[in-house]
């Protein structure tokens, strides 16, 4: 454990405890969420622990809520490897799944997980017609004298967001994430684990604040259930310490979130009368390193930076996915980073429209150079492109669907290319859909031709835009990967500059409130 400076915070963690008793000390665990391969809190998070554990005034652990294997470049270039060896030093006490777990495929998630060597929790992860999970429901770790029980759970709308993982090319269902059942999974591996001497029962939820398809969010998941203590909760990349809601018995339960790629570090304090608080704590005020997982970190750094750091472009401004508060806009307005990716997917494909929904598209490119990892930060998964045939009738169909929830950030929100339209915010539909004709004019859609549309097989095969072109047969597979296809339109298609033409969003997408 290396410590940097700052005697001040030092000071603060030998307070987190409050008791110089062995018998008396308070349980501190961290927590994080959604870190996206922001490999850099690691080493902070390990140090953290370590100093409280040397501080001696309190039993410390270290818990994670899920996203962990994929996010920006270091996941992408080793599909997950360089994340699972530096999270192997982690020594978390209990880890649970989030839905981009799934972005490889299941058999790669559990090699991978194997691999981390931690404590894996998660209720309702099934092999299709197992009679009990795959991981267990519940782990129990032991801090002094009390028992700890954690309690995994992750979104069944992941069936939905990586539907490619969950069933073969037949539509055959290979693993399930029981969303008819999944209160109730949760509600009877917290009676268990308290049948089996847990004092304190923590529910690592990566559910989300924000209901999405199937009608799951994490207050509703406290609603209807009871005996859980704390929620530490992931998915929706909120920033909260705690907030109050209501279990089943009309008891307030705090729920938490860190936001995203390591911005805090949560701290859950059970004191020894049993009191519990969480509190954040930002990332880099954080005075503290684990030099072990500092050094594979910067191992692995350089890795990535050999690959990574050939310059593809220029840009004299951003190619922006988020706005100021790092909130995803992407998933809920046009941006000029969707409109700059659809028009590769559209060009590289030689397809009459482009489209790619706004989850895909994850980070921010700064002004400036833009190197080929920027473009694979940007578009960090391993999707591949393809053309496939589309009615306007069901590119209608997909539009309206895939922006009813706005303007609540969603993300299958469609970016796109060759295609304009009007969004209605109140009415909840679509109107004046048109295509981009040869000689650079719009003509109103005609639900009734073929238009050829280029996504990725992600989008095509079950995973974004609610499963709406998965009947659509393919005209063109191709092996490019899609953030491929971007570095070739940045590099030989623009030559090298992104111009004057993606300065601002070209006006693709109207949104009215009405």
């Amino acid at each position: 454990m290396k410590i940097i400076k700052n005697t001040l915070f030092f000071a603060v963690v030998l307070l987190l405890g409050c008791q110089n008793n062995v018998a008396q000390k308070s349980i501190v665990i961290l927590y994080e969420n959604d870190v996206h391969c922001g490999i850099d809190g690691y080493k902070t998070m390990a140090g953290l622990r370590d100093a409280i554990n040397r501080s001696d005034t309190a039993y410390a652990g270290a818990v994670c809520v899920g996203d962990f294997l994929q996010g920006n470049t270091t996941g992408a270039i080793s599909k997950g490897q360089y994340i699972a060896d530096i999270m192997h030093l982690m020594d978390y006490d209990a880890l649970t799944l989030g839905n981009h777990e799934f972005d490889y495929g299941v058999p790669r998630m559990r090699q991978l997980l194997e691999q981390i060597g931690a404590s894996v929790t998660c209720v309702n992860f099934f092999d299709a017609g197992a009679p009990e999970p795959y991981y267990a429901p519940y782990v129990i770790h032991q801090y002094g004298d009390k028992k700890i029980a954690f309690v995994g759970a992750c979104t069944p709308e992941t069936m939905i967001l990586e539907g490619y993982s969950f069933y073969d090319t037949n539509g055959i269902l290979l693993y399930d994430l029981k969303p008819k059942t999944f209160y109730q999974l949760i509600q009877q591996a917290v009676d268990k684990a308290r049948s089996e001497g847990a004092d304190y029962v923590v529910l690592l939820s990566h559910v989300g604040e924000t209901t999405q398809s199937l009608g799951f969010n994490s207050h509703l998941l406290v609603n209807n259930t009871r005996g859980i203590d704390v929620v530490l909760d992931g998915h929706s990349h909120e920033i909260f310490e705690g907030v109050p809601v209501k279990n089943l018995d009309g008891r307030d339960i705090i729920v938490t979130q860190t936001g995203t790629q390591f911005a805090n570090i949560g701290k859950l304090l059970i004191t020894p009368d049993g009191r519990m608080t969480t509190h954040l704590l930002k990332t880099k005020e954080i005075p503290y390193e684990n030099a072990r997982v500092s050094a594979v970190t910067d191992s692995i750094r350089q890795l990535v930076k050999a690959v990574t750091s050939k310059q593809v472009a220029h840009s004299d401004y951003a190619l922006e996915v988020t706005d100021e508060n790092d909130q995803m806009k992407v998933r809920g307005v046009e941006t000029n980073a969707g409109d700059i990716v659809a028009d590769a997917y559209r060009h590289a494909m030689k397809a009459d429209i482009g489209m790619e929904n706004g989850g895909g598209i994850r980070n921010d490119i700064r002004a400036g150079n833009i190197t080929y990892g920027d473009v694979i930060g940007m578009l960090p998964y391993d999707n591949t492109l393809r053309r496939i045939a589309v009615s306007g009738q069901q590119i209608q169909a997909m539009l309206t669907r895939c922006t009813a929830m706005a303007p609540v950030l969603d993300g299958n929100f469609p970016q796109v290319s060759g295609l304009r339209f009007t969004l209605h915010t109140k009415r909840h539909c679509v109107t004046d859909v048109e295509v981009l004709q040869a000689n650079g004019t719009y003509k109103p859609i005609d639900p009734h031709h073929t238009y050829s549309v280029a996504v990725t097989d992600y989008n095509h095969i079950g995973g974004g835009f609610f499963d709406c072109f998965k009947p659509c047969p393919v005209l063109y597979e191709s092996t490019l990967r899609y953030y491929e296809a971007l570095a070739d339109y940045l590099g030989k298609v623009l030559g090298g500059t992104t111009g004057t033409a993606y300065a601002q969003p070209q006006g693709r997408i109207r949104i009215v409130n009405d």
